[in-house]
């Protein structure tokens, strides 16, 4: 029995420091414009944060209530971390719409002009790494409610 509870607080640590993760993206880069050219052998990229965006405060909020969910689970009882799968599940949420929505001219140009120009939206690393650190708190609340030794 005190194997299951310590294996279950290790899952409320994960979920702690998933949500920790999920809020630390919300600052990184999310999505932005790239423009290349294979004649000046260069390009220039103009990003946007996750926090620059509605969507990416309520991940940024959504870690936050993970990280507390994780630590209740860890002083209190262990399965009430699985409450973190609300949060975690509502920041996939916000991240594939903010994917799914353009907010701009800048979201909606894609411009090909051979090797002259090319001008494109691009997703960032920190919006892959939101999406993956949202999925664990998901995945980590899940097996606080189905483990069982």
């Amino acid at each position: 029995m005190a194997e299951a509870r310590a294996g279950s607080r290790g899952y409320a640590a994960g979920i702690t420091l998933a949500g920790a993760v999920l809020a630390l993206c919300a600052v990184l880069p999310w999505s932005g414009v790239r423009a290349s050219s294979a004649i000046i052998g260069g390009a220039i990229t103009s990003d946007t944060r996750g926090i620059d965006d509605l969507l990416g405060v309520y991940a940024l909020l959504a870690g936050v209530a993970a990280i507390g969910c994780g630590i209740t689970g860890m002083l209190a009882r262990p399965r009430l971390a699985a409450v973190a799968a609300v949060p975690g599940a509502l920041a996939m949420l916000a991240l594939v719409m903010f994917v799914s929505s353009p907010r701009g001219p800048a979201d909606r140009v894609s411009l090909d002009v051979g090797e002259l120009l090319s001008v494109e939206p691009v997703i960032r690393y920190g919006w892959y790494a939101a999406l993956a650190s949202a999925f664990a708190v998901v995945l980590l609340a899940v097996l606080t409610l189905v483990r069982r030794v």
